[in-house]
């Protein structure tokens, strides 16, 4: 088992809270950081713009993806013009299709052909991953997510569509593979292991790393202790 450190796979965290956000940024095995509407709704977030460029005053290097939230092509595009602007690290995420299944494929040509990176997101199929492939510049670099996570909600093992992903991006060297929504740390090991680029996740997973190689017999005792300390606080008896 390959300790944090020695993983290819490069970890991005997924968040929308500032302090954690600079908190995982300071971590030298996060590679860089994503949010998106959602999140940052969740957070409390009511000014997009502030928030985003308070988060880039301080995230300098690292590449960050910030999300446009317009349903409509032509302001997507003035929005991704907008976003790239505010910084060289920033990538811009650009969702599949509009809220009508409409692809956004005229947009992602467009800012790619004006030099903006993009982050193309909540794929979930080969046909989605092959569409897109044929608009990115192969001179921006760029990423491409796949919800792999959403897709094993749904029964269905998402490896076979991951590898087979990174093998239609292959001709694409500066194209990276995302796998996105991860539900646990095991999806971590997954993706280094079939050599996806990428790995996105919230704090939730992200805070489990320090257990990667951690030993079994050492874990199992650690887990006995804790129902043992559970019971008694509880003040138990039979």
């Amino acid at each position: 088992m390959k300790s944090v450190d020695e993983l290819k796979i490069k970890i991005f965290a997924d968040g929308a809270d500032l302090s954690s956000m600079l908190e995982m940024n300071a971590k030298s095995y996060i590679q860089g950081l994503t949010t998106n509407p959602t999140l940052m709704r969740k957070a409390g977030i009511t000014d997009y713009v502030r928030f985003a460029k308070s988060v880039l005053k301080e995230i300098t290097h690292k590449p960050i993806s910030f999300e446009v939230f317009s349903d409509e092509l032509s302001e997507m595009m003035r929005q991704g013009i907008e976003i790239a602007s505010w910084g060289k690290n920033v990538y811009v995420k650009i969702p599949i299709t509009t809220t009508l299944g409409e692809s956004t494929a005229p947009v992602i040509a467009y800012l790619t052909s004006h030099g903006v990176k993009v982050n193309v997101t909540a794929l979930m199929t080969l046909d989605q991953v092959r569409h897109i492939s044929e608009v990115l510049d192969s001179s921006i670099p760029s990423y491409v997510s796949i919800f792999a996570g959403r897709i094993a909600d749904t029964g269905r093992n998402p490896i076979p569509i991951m590898k087979e992903a990174i093998d239609v991006l292959k001709e694409n060297s500066l194209c990276e593979l995302i796998w996105a929504s991860p539900r646990e740390l095991l999806n971590v090991i997954q993706a280094e292991a079939i050599g996806c680029h990428v790995i996105t996740a919230t704090q939730d997973i992200l805070k489990k790393l320090e257990l990667v190689g951690y030993d079994l017999n050492s874990y199992s005792l650690d887990t006995v202790k804790m129902f043992n300390r559970d019971a008694i606080e509880a003040g138990y008896s039979l």
